[in-house]
């Protein structure tokens, strides 16, 4: 039997409740007794419903609270965290994990491989409340002895090593559905000792972390809007602050600007279908389709036409390096290349598909003016700037758009027949399925939304979710983008940089920060246990 001990919950005075990550010193009141601590903002994504992985929290798997079973490395290839090592089977049935010997949860209970069979056969079970893991294809979850677990599949599923590193372990005998919403137990480098929904987390550093413990013995995280963040720094209250790029120059007193390397593209989608009425799965009617974008000559127009550069300098600063693609720094990315900013050649190709060009310098096609309206999440002035950035550029091609912003709701159903500022960007490639596999369109959801559909695209998409190696399935990945790259259905426009102000007293160890994943500035905690004051 496991040894098992009670989680004794430290609780901390109350703290200043805004809005913001953030890490103030102690507990936020400062107080003589307050282990030293640091304060942080990066933004609320963090401040979901539940801290609990069962249920999805911390989906890019950074070992925050929950280690999992690997973790992306500085070179953005998996590593072990709690597994040393692991294989593959010959017919990519079986993935059998060997784990971590001496490793300790938070409340003093042994680390094996009973709490992995545990934590996956629970996420397997409720399936529906997990949708960050796709473990529909396991069979099975089974130790093999205390330090080893094996995995058996239905059928091969290339991207089940991406699904190993993006779900969090528990303890099988000490799991508690409704505690860990707040309190999860888990292995990682910190703990949380006191979470309050949409305002304050406290993690405390674990000091028998199995790789060493953090040198920085607390952390609050708050969550606050980010001007009040700025006004904050400015006042010498936060350590560090995640920025939008439209601030990097200014100056914030015992505060540094530092620009960090992300996987993170902006991209815009455009229906490549006419419009058209859709019954969704949930039997409503919706439009799906949009006349003017379904015009291949339109897109490509855009796509070699746009100045991604002018863009990047207008809408954000100069911070971001043009992306035609998913990122090189992807083991499957692979970004078309070619020279834009052709607008010549832009308008040829709209005038070689019949388009003419208007008095308003629009042009004009059957009486259809080539205008369309693009969409801008509400609240996040980034997109917001470049979707106006790139507006500005499609003008000077003759094709006119219309800017507006929705929430997030709204835009599930309008980015059917809308073009979208869309951010995507993370380690597993099985994005690339719901973005252009045939299938995934729904009507009311983030998959497909631009109808894409391409015979061999989902050929080649079907080879790599069932190759038998990683290898495999990664040259099928890059074939994918290189055939949906000849649609031009999405707009790439830059990879940008995730930008923080950093307390001069604060080193975040840039050295062993990974590419970040699409995060809305979370990713930047992916090494805190390695944060050290100065």
């Amino acid at each position: 039997m496991k040894e098992t001990k009670i989680l004794k919950k430290i609780l901390c005075g109350a703290a200043v409740l805004v809005f913001s990550w953030t890490v103030l010193a102690g507990c936020g009141g400062g107080g003589d007794n307050d282990p030293e601590g640091i304060s942080i903002y990066v933004g609320s994504a963090i401040f979901d419903e539940s801290l609990d992985p069962v249920k999805g929290a911390m989906p890019d798997g950074y070992p925050f609270t929950n280690n999992a079973l690997i973790k992306v490395g500085t070179d953005s290839q998996y590593v072990g965290d709690l597994a040393d090592s692991w294989t593959v089977s010959d017919d990519a049935l079986t993935y059998t994990f060997t784990l971590k010997e001496g490793v300790r949860f938070h409340d003093g209970s042994d680390f094996t491989a009973e709490d992995v069979v545990f934590t996956y056969n629970r996420v397997k079970e409720n399936q529906g409340s997990n949708e960050n893991v796709d473990l529909s294809r396991m069979a099975s979850a089974e130790a093999l002895g205390d330090y080893t677990v094996a995995f058996t599949l239905t059928e091969p599923y290339s991207s089940f090593l991406d699904q190993t590193a993006s779900l969090g372990i528990v303890p099988g005998d000490g799991y508690d559905e409704e505690a860990f919403n707040t309190q999860p137990v888990g292995t990682g480098p910190w703990k949380v000792v006191q979470y309050d929904p949409q305002q304050k987390i406290i993690v405390r550093a674990n000091e028998a972390y199995y790789d060493g413990a953090p040198s920085i013995p607390q952390v609050t995280i708050l969550n606050m809007e980010p001007d009040t963040a700025i006004a904050n720094a400015r006042s010498g209250q936060l350590d560090l602050v995640m920025v939008e790029p439209g601030y990097t120059d200014e100056e914030v007193e015992g505060m540094r600007a530092v620009n960090l390397e992300t996987m993170d593209v902006r991209q815009i989608s455009l229906p490549v279908t006419e419009e058209a009425l859709y019954t969704t799965e949930k039997g409503e009617t919706v439009t799906a389709g949009n006349n003017v974008t379904s015009d291949e000559a339109v897109r490509e127009a855009l796509d070699t036409g746009i100045d991604r550069q002018q863009i990047i300098d207008d809408a954000l600063n100069g911070v971001g390096t043009p992306a035609e693609g998913f990122t090189e720094n992807l083991q499957w990315g692979n970004p078309a290349k070619f020279e834009d900013g052709r607008k010549d050649e832009a308008r040829a190709l709209l005038e070689a598909a019949g388009w003419t060009e208007g008095e308003d310098g629009i042009y004009v096609k059957d009486g259809e003016r080539c205008a369309f309206t693009l969409i801008s999440p509400s609240g996040d002035t980034g997109r917001y700037q470049l979707a106006e950035a790139f507006a500005a550029e499609a003008k000077l091609l003759g094709i006119e758009i219309k800017v507006e912003q929705m929430t997030w709701a709204e835009i599930n159903t309008a980015a059917a027949s809308n073009a979208v500022v869309w951010g995507w960007g993370q380690y597993d490639p099985i994005i690339l399925k719901n973005l252009f596999y045939s299938e995934a369109f729904t009507g009311d959801s983030t998959k497909n939304t631009v109808r894409y559909s391409d015979s061999r695209t989902d050929s080649l998409i079907d080879g790599a979710v069932n190759a038998g190696s990683r290898e495999e399935a990664v040259e099928y990945w890059k074939q994918v983008q290189a055939s949906a790259a000849e649609d031009h259905a999405y707009i790439y426009i830059v990879n940008i940089q995730h930008t923080y102000f950093v307390s001069d007293r604060l080193d975040i160890s840039e050295e062993t920060q990974i590419p970040h994943a699409h995060g809305h500035g979370v990713p930047v905690i992916n090494n805190m246990k390695d944060w050290t004051l100065v």
